[in-house]
């Protein structure tokens, strides 16, 4: 599993998270936790921390479609990477938080074999706009799930509930769960996220 930090974190803010999620381990799941390039981040005056991408303002528009590229590039590296340590692509979970969902969307809708699942939490679908010409056949039917909070202040509840419903008009079978939560993770979503790797992996 290849899972993507948010804005301003770092590969090891979830590090602590696998032991939490109940996946069995007759699964054998490793995890990678990769860093995000420093650069400089519009929203937040051009201070320099880890980003996937620019951000201009929270709504989603004027996304920073070469940044998004750039970093999806990586994340095909990564992918790669573990197709040559002998994983199939058809084992390989990506996912994130916040912008590392956005990531996982992005990048694993537009993979050219079939990925295990992507899962997306708190975050939304970026340039969605290029989908329909960019999206992998071979990905239509990824199982996805898509987590948010209802009092989410930083990526707006429907910027991503908008973008499971734009992912379901595609034709994909998005699983949606949401919480009375804010920008974060809760117990529930643990376990929910644990069960959901159980099922897609077993």
């Amino acid at each position: 599993m290849i899972w993507m930090h948010g804005l301003g974190a770092d590969g090891h803010d979830f590090a602590s998270l696998p032991p939490q999620l109940g996946v069995s381990p007759d699964l054998a799941l490793r995890y990678v936790f990769p860093h995000a390039p420093v650069i400089p981040v519009t929203l937040n005056m051009g201070m320099q921390m880890r980003a996937w991408y620019d951000i201009v303002e929270l709504d989603a528009r004027g996304q920073d479609e070469a940044g998004i590229r750039r970093s999806g590039a990586s994340i095909e590296d990564l992918i790669t990477r573990e197709i040559e340590r002998g994983i199939p692509s058809s084992r390989i979970i990506l996912g994130g938080f916040s912008q590392g969902a956005a990531m996982a969307l992005f990048t694993g809708l537009r993979h050219t074999a079939p990925l295990g699942g992507i899962l997306a939490l708190s975050g939304y679908l970026p340039l969605h706009e290029s989908l329909p010409a960019e999206a992998s056949a071979a990905n239509l039917q990824v199982e996805i799930l898509q987590v948010h909070g209802r009092q989410d202040d930083v990526v707006p509840y429907q910027l991503g509930h908008g973008s499971a419903e734009l992912l379901r008009a595609a034709g994909y079978g998005v699983e949606w769960r949401e919480y009375a939560i804010a920008h974060q993770i809760c117990l529930e979503e643990v376990q929910e996220i644990g069960r959901w790797l159980n099922r897609v992996l077993a």
